[in-house]
């Protein structure tokens, strides 16, 4: 038997010529970048591996969907890395975090900002499906051609032009413009395997590989019996071996599981501590207080003055846990009833040492599968930041989770994802794709 073709013919809803442009991904990115693409005109289908669209989206933020992030395009750049901040530079301006919330508000979606800058849709049962939903009409009234349960097997080409995309039931979608879109290595259940970026290195793509990021971190020795307990109001650190120099922190709380933390503090902080590992070093501790060591004790020796029967316990209750003040006067040797005025100098200094680096211990593996983004993707020294064009091809872009990005929590991916998928869809008519 052999290779069926599927090509992608039609005339725009803008009355030019069309081009027939393949985009592979229903994602984030993909789906933006499908919508504009249609919108100036052109024949679009779109390639979904899953058996529906926007599967990632559907349970972002817990199946609420943290849209964006609210804030002009300088506001939002200054969180991403320096060279991501650059790159992404035109994709933010061009459409930026008003721009999804006015497209979903045109669609009926309203949406509303968090004390914490952070965009969400009204509060509802499932106001992340409503999201994507919202997406699904606007490609509809584009003309948009889906095909899920697509899931591609190969890139076929030789640069400067990508002839077709392989899938695994055997067929090939030849096309004259091809992005990218189908997300990174996060999640696999939802269907983002991250096998595209391994297609685009044997095409010459130069690639970063995938890297966990935004990720819970386990530990060699869990606390299981601590699970749900959290950790507020203080900074992880991370340190070149217990008791080593500190490599990284990070202000924000932790949350204790079953195989370790969780937590904005330990996501954000979740790239760093594997890498830290790989290297061989890595212990991790968590400042309860932001005061110095000279500090605490300072305030220590004034509560022993002024407040001389306060229980050492009670003031460790208010950085602590209840559930945890039990483990600190094990771990410090000290007697439950302990009362300030008859702790000792050398007991008070292990006291304000331990609060200023509270034990978590060591990580084991970071799992790439549990992140909310992967690290690595398509470099981003080889892409337009203009168009998402890969340099040195005249037909194949990239866009969203494939790019080598990854801002922190709070919406600031998502909206990575929107900005260059739409770039990726400004296609021009005729054959001048950039």
């Amino acid at each position: 038997m052999g290779v069926r073709f599927l090509e992608v013919i039609g005339v725009g809803e803008t009355g030019v010529r069309a081009r027939t442009v393949v985009v592979l991904g229903g994602g984030a990115a993909g789906m933006i970048a499908t919508w504009q693409a249609a919108s100036l005109g052109h024949a679009v289908t779109m390639l979904e591996a899953n058996g529906r669209l926007g599967v990632k989206l559907r349970i972002s933020g817990g199946g609420k969907c943290n849209v964006t992030h609210e804030g002009s395009a300088k506001e939002l750049l200054v969180v991403f890395a320096k060279e991501q901040a650059r790159f992404l530079r035109p994709a933010f301006h061009a459409f930026g975090s008003g721009e999804i919330r006015d497209l979903l508000q045109r669609e009926g979606v309203e949406t509303y900002v968090r004390e914490n800058g952070r965009v969400f849709p009204k509060d509802s049962p499932g106001s992340a499906g409503e999201v994507v939903a919202a997406m699904q009409r606007v490609l509809e009234r584009a003309g948009v051609q889906v095909r899920t349960g697509a899931r591609v097997a190969g890139l076929v080409g030789v640069a400067p032009r990508l002839e077709a995309l392989t899938l695994e039931d055997g067929s090939w979608v030849r096309g004259d413009v091809f992005i990218l879109a189908a997300g990174g290595a996060s999640y696999p259940e939802t269907g983002t395997r991250g096998e595209v970026l391994e297609a685009l290195r044997n095409l010459g793509v130069v690639v970063n590989p995938w890297f966990p990021a935004l990720a819970p971190i386990p530990l060699v020795a869990p606390r299981p019996e601590w699970e749900g307990v959290a950790l507020r109001d203080g900074s992880l650190q991370l340190h070149a071996g217990a008791g080593g120099k500190r490599l990284a922190t990070f202000a924000g709380d932790v949350v204790f599981t079953r195989s370790g933390i969780s937590g904005p503090a330990a996501l954000e902080l979740s790239q760093e501590v594997e890498r830290a590992r790989r290297g061989g070093l890595a212990w991790l501790s968590y400042a309860l207080s932001s005061l110095n060591e000279e500090l605490l004790d300072a305030q220590l020796q004034q509560l022993q003055q002024g407040n001389p029967h306060l229980a050492v316990r009670t003031w460790l209750q208010r950085l602590l846990p209840e559930r945890l003040c039990a483990f600190a006067h094990a771990e410090l040797a000290l007697p439950p009833d302990q009362r300030m005025k008859d702790l000792p100098r050398a007991a008070r200094r292990s006291l304000v040492a331990w609060v200023r680096a509270f034990p978590l211990g060591e990580p084991r593996a970071v799992p790439l599968s549990k992140g909310e983004v992967a690290a690595g993707g398509v470099r981003l020294d080889g892409i337009d930041p203009r168009t998402m064009a890969v340099k040195g091809w005249e037909n194949l872009r990239v866009c969203g989770e494939l790019l080598d990005i990854d801002g922190p929590i709070g919406g600031y991916n998502l909206q990575a994802a929107f900005s260059t998928g739409f770039l990726a869809g400004q296609v021009g008519p005729s054959s001048a794709f950039s």
